[in-house]
C-alpha cells in the first residue's frame, strides 16, 4: 500500500525545517471529561514503523491520558515556520502502556523509550505531573539516572494518532489541500484529495 501523499508532504516539510528543532512541537487538542476543549504541546516521535500513524510520547498520570480514555478523538495543529506550512490532523489517539495486548505496539512503546535522552527518560520518575510541588527539587534528579538499559517505566506511554483527516496550508503558496481516509474499491484504505481555497 503506497503512503498517502499528505505523509509524504509531512516528511518534506520535516526534512526543510530539520534545523528548527521546535518544528518536532505540535499542538494536541482533546476533550475533558466536562466536554471543554484541552490543548497543550507534544512532541513528534515519527511515523509508527511504514504506515501513515504519527507517534508522541506522555506520562501516563497526565490529564490526557484520562481524557483519551474517555474520547479518543483529537485534532493536532502543526506549523512549520521555515516552509510557512500548517497541517491539522485528525483522527483517533491511542495510548499504549504497560500491559498492553499488542505486542507490536508494546515492541514500539520499547523502541520509542530507547530514543528519548536519559533526561527525557528520567521525566517519567518524577513526582506525580499537576501537583502542587514540594520544597525538595531532590525528586527531579533520579538518583540513579533512568538510562535506555532499563525497561520502560509504567508511566511511559506511546500515544499513536490514526489520522482519518488531514488539512494541510500552505502560506507561500497560497495553496490548501484537504485529505479525507476513505474506503478503496477494493475495501482497502483509501485517501480522498481535494484542493480548497485557502
Amino acid at each position: 500500500l503506497a503512503a498517502p501523499l499528505w505523509r509524504e508532504r509531512i516528511v518534506k516539510s520535516l526534512k526543510k525545517n530539520s534545523r528548527l528543532a521546535y518544528a518536532r512541537y505540535a499542538q494536541l487538542a482533546t476533550v475533558r471529561e466536562d466536554g471543554k476543549p484541552s490543548n497543550r504541546t507534544v512532541v513528534y516521535r515519527g511515523f509508527l514503523e511504514d504506515t501513515a500513524k504519527l507517534t508522541f510520547v506522555t506520562d501516563r498520570r497526565s490529564k490526557k491520558v484520562n481524557e483519551l480514555g474517555a474520547n479518543p478523538w483529537v485534532e493536532l495543529c502543526w506549523y512549520f515556520p521555515q516552509t510557512r506550512e500548517q497541517y491539522r490532523i485528525a483522527g483517533k489517539m491511542r495510548v499504549v502502556q504497560v500491559g498492553d495486548g499488542d505486542e507490536g505496539l508494546l515492541g514500539a512503546r520499547g523502541n520509542a523509550w530507547r530514543r528519548l535522552s536519559d533526561g527525557a527518560r528520567g521525566q517519567f520518575a518524577w513526582p506525580f505531573p499537576g501537583l502542587e510541588r514540594g520544597r525538595d527539587d531532590s525528586a527531579f534528579s533520579p538518583d540513579p539516572p533512568v538510562t535506555q538499559d532499563q525497561s520502560p517505566l509504567d508511566e511511559f506511554c506511546l500515544l499513536v494518532l490514526d489520522p482519518d483527516h488531514v488539512d494541510h496550508l500552505n502560506l507561500k503558496s497560497n495553496e490548501r489541500c484537504v485529505f479525507s481516509r476513505a474506503t478503496g474499491d477494493s475495501g482497502g484504505e483509501a485517501w480522498d484529495q481535494l484542493r480548497v481555497n485557502p
